[in-house]
């Protein structure tokens, strides 16, 4: 079976080493181009492109999908399946042009959370179990018919990136038995069927990381984790923008006003949302490097209103 794989993050890494250590003929990678990166913004490469220069694979980098030299150039492979790991959303031209089709590794149980973030969305609505899904492309995102699914659960304290990193050895491994269950053609496709309770996972916006504190404790740390460690939780501080990457919820009655700030200035910080508080462990004040409480409150005297 000859394969092309599309991917760009780490994420994507490991389905496609899953991929080459069991032995699939991977015939190309189809990656994003260079990108500028650091201080002196020298190009930079795909983790999927420095993984697939490593083992030797061949490395598409188009600019647009559509481009005529690069759908000839995947055309000439002869691909019989394509795979689709954590990259962007293809046209038809592409999708379907192998005879098995292309197949993708999602980060949810679908139909619940189609979209760009499913990770995110999942740890931000408290939800206490997430999965992965493989499934066959169709021309409206996440909606082709269902392969195989792998549940997995949320810790009550995990982060997004936590149950990504635990999630994409989960959907390597996924990805390794769908393909052979294609092949042996034990595989029952199911279609998606969407509910009133199918919840979705656009991509985020700093809208949606703006903290209101006059939700709960619990939905405040459900946000924190959800956004760590990137783009991180935004609220304000002293009138200057305040990251936070890591807290912790104190569930309690009290009589203060929301988002009231309240210090020793040496051990913890913490504001007053509706049934207790939120205590930031992990922050980013507005000009300033990031660093756990300790360390912020030696050098900055918050203002306690």
């Amino acid at each position: 079976m000859r394969i092309v794989f599309m991917g760009t993050p780490d994420f994507a890494v490991a389905s496609l080493d899953a991929l080459v250590s069991n032995g699939f003929n991977v015939v190309s990678v189809v990656t994003a181009p260079d990108k500028p990166a650091g201080r002196g913004l020298k190009l930079s490469e795909s983790a999927v492109k420095q993984y697939a220069t490593s083992k030797g694979i061949p490395v598409f980098q188009p600019i647009k999908l559509k481009d005529p030299i690069f759908i000839a150039s995947l055309q000439a492979l002869n691909a019989d399946i394509q795979i689709v790991v954590a990259f962007r959303m293809l046209p038809e031209i592409v999708w379907n042009m192998p005879k098995m089709g292309t197949l993708n590794v999602h980060g949810s149980l679908l139909p619940q959370y189609r979209g760009a973030a499913p990770i995110n969305w999942a740890v931000i609505n408290g939800e206490k179990q997430t999965g992965v899904t493989t499934f066959k492309l169709k021309h409206e995102i996440d909606t082709g018919d269902i392969l195989l699914q792998e549940p997995m659960p949320i810790g009550d304290d995990e982060t997004a990136t936590e149950v990504h990193d635990r999630m994409k050895i989960i959907g390597a491994n996924l990805l390794v038995k769908t393909l052979q269950q294609l092949v042996a053609g034990t595989i029952e496709e199911i279609p998606q069927i969407l509910t009133a309770e199918t919840k979705h996972a656009p991509k985020i916006f700093t809208k949606d990381c703006t903290i209101q504190w006059n939700q709960t404790a619990e939905q405040l740390h459900n946000l924190v984790r959800g956004l760590a460690q990137f783009p991180g939780a935004i609220t304000q501080l002293d009138g200057k923008i305040l990251k936070v990457f890591k807290s912790q919820k104190e569930i309690i009655a009290h009589q203060h006003a929301v988002g009231c700030v309240f210090t020793d200035y040496k051990t913890f910080l913490k504001f007053s949302c509706s049934n207790g508080y939120l205590h930031l462990l992990d922050l980013q004040l507005e000009g300033k490097k990031r660093m756990p409480i300790a360390d912020f409150l030696r050098g900055y005297k918050p203002t306690i209103i």
